[in-house]
């Protein structure tokens, strides 16, 4: 990784729940998961977004202390306990900020940085079981997915060792999804394995339609099509359920900041239209790329980089509240900016 105006449709997210089971290191582990699902709204306005974005979490200066923030990256939106959480890079921990705090709560490692079972290192990547209280955490540089309790913020178990992880993501079947920036694929770990099967790229480095290049984060839509953040490609691809290729459905003209490129691609998300939103990280924009279209629009950013609140500095990662409203990881910037959705 890098050190890092028509009618239109959008998602937002709609909570569901469903049984999961993960096999690992010869443990069998059942537990009910909360799953992500995006419905769709429409809206008519010319920009769905107000283009002047608010601070909510950091913006304080690079830091550890508990309003600042270290190179974040993944980030979770959590609307029913109407909180954010980031996983803070430098700093190897998950944060949690209340909505409207001026202040975030290490809820996962922070201790220091390190390969202990209390500590993380570099984390990119977050997810909520809320049901059962657990957070599921990507810890690339300890080459492992790791399991917290939230409530006692303590290490429940490694469910994936081994894995040179950057992006994780469920399915509405409650299956696991993880990409591999070593290995240059995903793999899939469904209920009851213990060998994760590769679902896309995993024939070497490259940039052939069966071959990623640092694929970062990644999204699974409601037909269990696998979309991947191809980061040194420059492409986002489609690999839909059982392909051996994928397709090319963003960029993929190498670097660039035309509309028909990207720059280093990493958060992403999907609306039920399959609209694509992309954190189009070297170029300092959010980018929307219609179905079917070559070339995207710019949502919010491409103002050049800065500190403005039009502006980003490495946008690393991206999620929606229920209303709509566009969250982005302004990583370099050490901050999360919040995007109104504009009312009709």
């Amino acid at each position: 990784m890098s050190n890092i105006t028509s009618t239109t449709t959008t998602a937002i997210p709609e909570i569901r729940t469903t049984n999961t089971e993960l096999v690992t290191e010869g443990m069998k582990t059942t537990t009910t998961t909360t799953t992500i699902v995006m419905p769709e709204i429409r809206t008519t306005n010319a920009e769905l977004w107000v283009q002047n974005g608010t601070t909510v979490a950091g913006g304080n200066g690079q830091g550890e202390k508990l309003n600042q923030l270290d190179y974040p990256s993944g980030i979770y939106i959590d609307d029913d306990h109407q909180a954010i959480y980031t996983a803070d890079r430098q700093n190897g921990r998950i944060v949690e900020w209340k909505y409207g705090a001026k202040n975030g709560e290490i809820v996962a490692g922070g201790q220091y940085v390190g390969s202990g079972t209390d500590e993380l290192n570099w984390p990119s990547s977050i997810l909520i079981d809320k049901n059962n209280g657990f957070m599921i955490i990507c810890d690339p540089r300890n080459k492992r997915v790791v399991r917290w309790f939230y409530r006692n913020r303590t290490y429940e178990r490694t469910i994936i060792p081994y894995i040179d992880c950057f992006g994780i993501a469920m399915d509405d079947n409650g299956d696991l999804y993880v990409s591999d920036t070593v290995k240059h694929e995903v793999t899939r770990w469904k209920q009851g394995q213990t060998h994760g099967e590769v679902v896309a790229g995993g024939n070497g480095q490259g940039n052939n339609l069966n071959q990623l290049n640092n694929p970062s984060h990644i999204f699974i839509d409601q037909e269990h099509s696998v979309f991947v953040s191809d980061h040194k490609n420059h492409r986002v691809m489609k690999w839909t359920k059982g392909a051996k290729e994928g397709t090319v459905v963003a960029g993929g003209h190498g670097p660039g900041g035309a509309l028909t490129h990207l720059f280093e691609p990493n958060g992403l998300f999907i609306d039920r239209s399959g609209n694509i939103y992309i954190a189009d990280t070297f170029n300092d924009r959010v980018m929307c790329w219609p179905k079917g279209s070559t070339e995207g629009r710019v949502i919010v950013g491409g103002n050049g980089r800065g500190l403005g609140s039009n502006q980003f500095n490495y946008p690393w990662s991206l999620s929606l509240d229920r209303n709509g409203n566009l969250y982005v990881v302004d990583s370099a910037n050490q901050r999360i900016q919040k995007f109104d959705v504009v009312d009709d």
